[in-house]
């Protein structure tokens, strides 16, 4: 599975101090796991949800999820020894929060170089403050270690001074202006988090809102929240079915020296064709995974 289509509808926060929860994290709905040194892990728990998230990276058996690890940021006296962790048992990406400049990107590569992390190790940036979103062209273009980015609704919306409404308003430019910085670098992009655990109808409709907008997947808190996202970021039944007669009848017009094809009733063209493949993709990549 290449890293192009490989799922990432939803990606669950887990907090590196529950020894509980990484265990159970292995059999969880979830396309990917944030294994969290920062955020989630209180200041006095930092040493102890470092050796756990290591030594559960190491042991491995997460199957087709995809093992992110998010360290402390920069400024901290934690970042250095997450960097060297994270060197030592690679997961599958390291997550770096507050990235807000191409020059926070060089720092960390330089430290994972330094902890002597193996060359391939991919780099995921968190874009959650004013500067990230204003720079995020040069931020997405910084590195090609740098393949993903991870909105950090809560943290920008607490810098904006903005309200958590429904239908995000105060956020849209800025998630747009994240969106487009990234699909011009050709890079992924996954939502923020839906804080409201109680809220099914208001999360369900954001998930609606991030497939919409463009995203390729969205951030959870819990797993009761996987099964409506992975739901949300999952083409449905007569998405597919339409996606295999566009490209069917592209095909055939082509074969057959036609220019202009029609679809139930709607002119298709090149750019139809490469999003009904891009659907089947997905579909497929979700279904190659297997457990």
């Amino acid at each position: 599975m290449s890293a192009t289509t490989r799922p990432r509808r939803t990606v669950l926060y887990l907090p590196g101090s529950n020894a509980r929860a990484l265990e159970k994290a292995r059999s969880l709905a979830t396309d990917a796991l944030i294994l969290d040194l920062e955020d989630a892990v209180a200041p006095d728990a930092k040493s102890t949800a470092r050796e756990q998230v290591a030594a559960a990276v190491t042991a491995g058996g997460f199957g087709h999820r995809e093992v992110l690890v998010r360290v402390n940021g920069a400024d901290t006296d934690w970042f250095e020894p997450d960097i060297a962790a994270v060197a030592a048992a690679p997961p599958d990406g390291v997550l770096v929060p507050k990235v807000s400049s191409a020059a926070d990107v060089a720092e960390v590569e330089a430290a994972l170089s330094a902890a002597g992390a193996p060359d391939d190790l991919p780099m995921w940036a968190m874009l959650e403050t004013p500067r990230a979103v204003l720079d995020a062209a040069a931020i997405t273009a910084a590195s090609d270690r740098l393949v993903g980015f991870v909105m950090g609704t809560n943290d920008l919306a607490k810098e904006l001074r903005s309200a958590h409404v429904p239908g995000r308003a105060p956020l849209l430019t800025s998630l747009a202006w994240c969106l487009l910085a990234v699909r011009d670098a050709g890079k992924t992009i996954v939502d923020g988090v839906y804080n409201d655990l109680d809220d099914a109808e208001g999360f369900a409709a954001e998930c609606r809102q991030a497939v919409e907008l463009g995203f390729d997947g969205k951030t959870v808190i819990h797993p009761r929240q996987l099964d409506a996202c992975n739901a949300a970021f999952t083409p449905t039944d007569s998405e597919v079915a339409h996606a295999s007669r566009v490209i069917e009848a592209f095909e055939a017009a082509s074969a057959e020296g036609k220019g202009v094809v029609t679809v139930d009733g709607k002119l298709i063209e090149n750019l139809h064709v490469e999003q009904a493949r891009r659907t089947l993709a997905v579909v497929e990549a979700v279904a190659a995974q297997g457990d």
